[in-house]
């Protein structure tokens, strides 16, 4: 599967991103990643409420989950985008191993997982471009 040219395009847009997650250090530290790399991260959020209002406002093309978010389940998060209609591709984050939560990303709505130490541009751009 071919890989598209920086910057992260998805056919003739680039790619917009939200990044869902409790920890306020990773999220600096993922958008400063991936914005280096190319992307545009539209927004961030914390909690499920905050991931919903920035679905709703900025209409991202990916939405990266954390699978815990402090007392929320970021499982819960993704099916709660999903059944809002928020058309975005979600993909879930965690530092667990994906085989720790295989089943359970299976019956999400999510079209994929990455582990936090594996988050790259490029990495999204793949789960993207397999769906």
């Amino acid at each position: 599967m071919p890989v598209l040219p920086f910057p992260w395009h998805h056919g003739d847009v680039q790619l917009r991103c939200v990044i869902v997650d409790d920890d306020t250090i990773f999220l600096d530290v993922a958008r400063a990643l991936l914005e280096r790399e190319g992307m545009t991260v539209a927004g961030l959020a914390g909690n499920c409420a905050e991931a919903v209002e920035r679905a709703r406002a900025l209409h991202p093309d990916v939405m990266l989950i954390d699978i815990r978010l402090s007392e929320e389940s970021g499982f819960d998060t993704a099916r709660q985008l999903a059944a809002d209609g928020q058309a975005a591709a979600l993909i879930m984050i965690s530092t667990y191993r994906e085989a720790d939560y295989a089943d359970l990303i299976a019956e999400s709505p999510a079209i994929g997982f990455l582990n936090k130490t594996d988050l790259s541009a490029a990495a999204i751009q793949r789960l993207v471009g397999a769906t």
